[in-house]
């Protein structure tokens, strides 16, 4: 529903004929809906982990984009989340979600770093209060073949959003995080999982079994979700936590679906796909969607639906602070000498 809620606020925007909107808010593009989504709730975790009376004053965004975390961490801090600064002579400048102050974000792609920098001038040069909620610093790196610039335990914060599936190389970038994070530094990540989009992948498996006889890749690839936590641990992380959020979303037909993947840069980028798809096979699998997955229980006619799995991540560098399990054969108990008693419905 609120995937929804983007789109037809985009839909309504484009249909003013008045042309009259706010002018504090970005103009909301038509394939944004699930990174915006995606980023608000995780920014909505940093409310539940940021313990410290400080927050998180310095941050690093990996996979930057198109600042959609960067609108989440400030959307919607009222005075009770926003954290405002000691310093008098620096008094414009309050935190956001977590108390992040300054937010360094870093991409491999400078056209989407860049994307919204127009629309966030004219909103700073309208801003009647001229405070900045949490500041920014863009810097455009290549995140698969170079380390990270910048050096050890500079950040108290690492978070990313909707990125860590486009990196190739995702231990060393882990390792590289860790390296840059302070003691007691967090890591808040989201991403898919392996069980993104299934019906999209089994349509179009039967459709390409039936039509050429094989198949190949044409989603993904997504990292499973029993991987995740080896990851986080082989990289030096310490308490990792994950959990998932399944969002389904409605569309027309396939064709549509394909076509907002493309436009919200989450096509199929495996190296080993195929050059060429014949339309018969296309049309195949969105028959067969249609017939498979239907938006509702046996009504073809409202069209289909979309699963897309969402994890999310919270990990720490290693500190003294933190628990720590005790030391092998310090335990008091011997697990042979616990004993249970069954009991049945009709001894009660």
């Amino acid at each position: 529903d609120s995937c929804r809620k983007y789109y037809n606020h985009y839909l309504q925007s484009q249909s003013n004929t008045t042309q009259q909107q706010d002018a504090t808010k970005k103009p909301i593009l038509p394939y944004d809906y699930l990174h915006k989504e995606v980023a608000q709730r995780l920014a909505e975790r940093l409310d539940d982990i940021c313990v410290r009376d400080e927050g998180f004053p310095l941050a690093l965004e990996v996979g930057a984009g198109a600042e959609f975390l960067h609108d989440a961490i400030i959307d919607g801090c009222d005075d009770d989340l926003m954290l405002e600064s000691d310093d008098d002579d620096n008094a414009e400048n309050v935190g956001g979600r977590g108390g992040i102050r300054k937010l360094v974000q870093i991409d491999s792609c400078s056209a989407m770093l860049h994307r919204d920098d127009v629309f966030a001038e004219e909103i700073k040069a309208k801003d009647e209060k001229n405070s900045t909620v949490c500041e920014t610093f863009k810097l455009v790196a290549n995140l698969d073949e170079n380390p990270l610039p910048f050096p050890d335990g500079t950040f108290d914060l690492v978070i990313s959003s909707m990125a860590f599936h486009w990196v190739n190389d995702l231990p060393r970038l882990l390792s590289e995080i860790e390296r840059v994070l302070k003691p007691d530094g967090c890591l808040l990540f989201a991403l898919p999982g392996g069980n993104t989009l299934p019906e999209l992948r089994s349509s179009i498996v039967l459709s390409e079994l039936e039509r050429a006889g094989g198949v190949s890749t044409h989603v993904g690839p997504y990292i499973g979700l029993s991987n995740i936590g080896s990851l986080l641990t082989g990289t030096g992380f310490q308490l990792p936590t994950i959990d998932v959020d399944d969002i389904r979303i409605g569309y027309p037909n396939a064709f549509v679906l394909m076509e907002h993947l493309d436009r919200m840069g989450e096509g199929n980028a495996s190296m080993n796909r195929r050059d060429r798809v014949g339309l018969g096979t296309f049309v195949g699998a969105a028959c067969v969607y249609r017939e498979l997955y239907p938006a509702e229980e046996g009504n073809h006619s409202e069209g289909i639906v979309a699963s897309a799995q969402i994890m999310y991540g919270i990990a720490w560098k290693e500190h003294e602070s933190q628990q720590k399990p005790k030391d092998r054969g310090s335990a008091t108990v011997n697990m042979t000498d616990i004993s249970v008693t069954k009991t049945s419905a009709n001894d009660k």
